[in-house]
């Protein structure tokens, strides 16, 4: 195995850093390496804002839960899918620019997910740590007036950086003949597979470092599927100019 696939498939989230600064070169270097990533019709449909420790950090620290790392890390970015930038485009040749549609939040948000996921392997291929912050959307009209961001655009995901300061074990991942199939969607096997997977994850819930407990993959899936997942995105998303067709 190379030394880049094993890097991949030994990825942790790092929730706890060293005090050591990541310098401003070695960030934009790995904001470089986002850019590098593959993007759909070239539309570059990601912008990335970097948060200084301080009292705007705090304030996306609260909004994101209380996640104390995100107030804590070296460094904080907050992904932005981004089609302001297109507007701008469409004025200087001053051609009407037709936005709203549901393939535009699509592309621009793979995009910048893909953007997000080369700056977090460049970040592991030099030392460093990562943990992605969904937590964001929890208040993303807060979130989007703190950050001064225009009509479309919307925060993806925050991400912070720095230099771990704990080793945590990698979490397991549901097993290979789940999620690839052959020509072919099939569940056969899928629930056998499942239930081994649950027997492993439980193990790993209950020896791990740090907060363990005894519940399965299936029982986590089930339970957090029974709850409503955060349904002030549809509203809010259309009140920044997407997905309206």
């Amino acid at each position: 195995m190379t030394d880049l696939l094993n890097q991949l498939q030994n990825h942790r989230s790092i929730r706890k850093f060293t005090t050591e600064p990541v310098n401003q070169e070695t960030v934009e270097d790995l904001i470089r390496a986002g850019q590098a990533a593959a993007t759909s019709s070239f539309i570059q449909a990601c912008t990335v804002i970097q948060i200084s420790q301080g009292e705007r950090r705090a304030q996306l620290a609260e909004l994101a839960n209380n996640q104390a790392y995100v107030n804590d890390a070296p460094v904080f970015l907050v992904f932005c899918a981004d089609m302001h930038r297109h507007q701008i485009a469409c004025n200087l040749h001053n051609a009407p620019m037709k936005s709203g549609f549901t393939e535009q939040f699509l592309t621009a948000s793979v995009d910048c997910a893909l953007f997000a996921q080369n700056v977090v392997v460049a970040a592991e291929s030099q030392g460093l740590g990562i943990c992605y912050i969904g937590a964001l959307r929890n208040n993303p009209v807060a979130v989007s007036e703190l950050l001064a961001l225009p009509e479309l655009t919307y925060p993806l995901f925050g991400l912070c950086i720095g230099h771990p300061d704990q080793n945590p074990e990698v979490k397991p991942r549901l097993p290979l003949s789940v999620v690839l199939k052959q020509e072919s969607y099939s569940d056969a096997g899928d629930e056998q597979a499942l239930a081994d997977y649950d027997t492993t994850v439980r193990q790993y819930y209950q020896t791990r470092t740090g907060n363990p407990r005894s519940q399965s993959w299936t029982e986590q899936i089930s339970g957090m599927l029974q709850k409503e997942a955060r349904p002030h995105m549809l509203p809010f998303l259309q009140s920044r100019g997407f997905i309206k067709e």
